[in-house]
């Protein structure tokens, strides 16, 4: 039957796909926060959720909310399977996921940035082989890859801009190196904007609308989010709060800058100022444990840098007024220490009413982050019709059986992850 617009039909379908929505994004949710998400009627979405889960769309458990008892609604958890790829600086993570916002398989391993875009892809192919193979998935449950790279992706052609932290890989195509060695669909994204991804869903951004997320780590970046939605601006570099001018005296900055605020904050200029008092092989997690230990020197820097990100926010509160910044990497382990002047920067450089609207939070996820958020990617970018004309085609078969057989359905859809 062809459904015309504005017909039953129609709405009913519309209905369906709102409840999947509101489900796939939030990963489990009860009936009454399905309601007041998808502003359907109370008894509609008990008759949706009563359809879903016949059709094997979704599984239904007990819970509470509020001391009453009550049922949470998430996709089904055995309909398929997605997967988070990570490259960082020195580390790549892989995570596998079901549908049931279960983490499955996670594992990271270190990574040489002076290897080549190939080696890095064979490497991440062979980890997603050895964790899909761990967790018994079969290669047809697998629906898409989540890939964060650390550097700016073109939005129209794919392509890696120019990244000093993977030295070598500017001008590939993550996208499709890795989809043609996997075979199924690949979406790319940087690891700031995952990072914000990662934590609007399951960390410190989760049910804030507005929000930038802030990483400090050999580079500095922002994953802006807007209307709920990740920015990129038309060129795919929105978020590069590193490179806003603090002092055009300062030192020069990769980009050919002075005194961007990269170099006053990110760990390959911060660190040196620590060798001669505390040797050379620091690291920015070992200063930030030194400094929550009470080291003088440590304290200082970290919240040095504290005050110098407090000046890029106060900059991002007076153009986008976002309601909560979110740091996340190392620094965050520093609390207060670097929150602290992070916020006295933001109530002396803001505008009052900015500031007065802005929580500063620290991020929760850890360096999980930006490969929980490659799974969310996954989780934004897959639709829910081909979902649902799937489980309805797996019900039209198994009512059609004269054998009491039923035909497994072949499941597409999206998954994040638990923490």
């Amino acid at each position: 039957m062809v459904e015309t617009p504005g017909s039953q039909s129609s709405l009913h379908r519309a209905n369906l796909e709102r409840v999947v929505r509101a489900v796939r994004m939030a990963g489990s949710l009860t009936q009454a926060e399905i309601a007041r998400t998808t502003g359907l009627s109370a008894a509609t979405v008990s008759n949706i959720v009563r359809e879903l889960k016949e059709s094997g769309t979704v599984q239904v458990t007990p819970t509470s909310a509020g001391g009453r008892r009550a049922r949470a609604v998430s996709l089904s958890g055995d309909a398929g399977a997605v997967v988070g790829v990570d490259f960082g600086h020195s580390h790549l993570r892989v995570a596998v996921g079901n549908l049931a916002h279960q983490v499955l398989a996670e594992e990271a391993e270190p990574i040489d940035v002076d290897a080549s875009a190939d080696e890095g892809f064979d490497r991440a192919e062979r980890l997603v082989q050895r964790l899909i193979a761990t967790t018994g998935i079969r290669r047809e449950k697998l629906i898409g890859v989540g890939l964060g790279v650390p550097g700016p992706i073109d939005v129209e052609t794919g392509e890696l801009g120019s990244t000093s932290i993977l030295p070598g890989w500017s001008g590939t195509h993550p996208r499709q190196e890795l989809a043609a060695r996997l075979g199924v669909p690949v979406y790319v994204d940087n690891d700031a904007n995952l990072g914000a991804l990662g934590e609007q869903v399951w960390g410190n951004g989760r049910g804030t609308g507005d929000l930038a997320y802030i990483k400090v780590a050999s580079g500095v970046g922002a994953g802006l989010v807007i209307n709920g939605q990740i920015y990129r601006g038309p060129g795919g570099t929105a978020g590069e709060i590193g490179h806003i001018t603090l002092d055009e005296s300062g030192p020069v900055c990769r980009c050919g800058n002075r005194g961007c605020l990269e170099t006053f904050t990110a760990a390959r200029y911060v660190l040196p100022l620590l060798h001669s008092s505390h040797g050379t092989d620091l690291t920015m997690a070992r200063v930030v444990q030194l400094a929550r230990e009470g080291d003088p020197g440590c304290r200082r820097v970290v919240g040095d840098i504290g005050r110098h990100i407090g000046s890029g926010v106060a900059n991002l509160c007076n153009l986008l007024n976002p309601s909560r910044v979110v740091l996340g990497g190392d620094l965050a382990e520093a609390g207060d220490l670097v929150l602290g002047p992070v916020r006295d920067s933001v109530a002396r450089y803001a505008i009052p009413s900015a500031a007065r609207q802005l929580t500063v939070v620290p991020g929760t996820l850890g360096g999980r982050a930006e490969v929980l958020g490659a799974l969310a990617l996954v989780l934004s970018e897959m639709g829910d019709a081909t979902l649902l004309d799937s489980a309805s085609s797996s019900s039209s078969s198994s009512a059609g059986s004269t054998n009491g057989s039923v035909k497994r359905r072949t499941p597409v859809g999206a998954v994040a992850a638990s923490v």
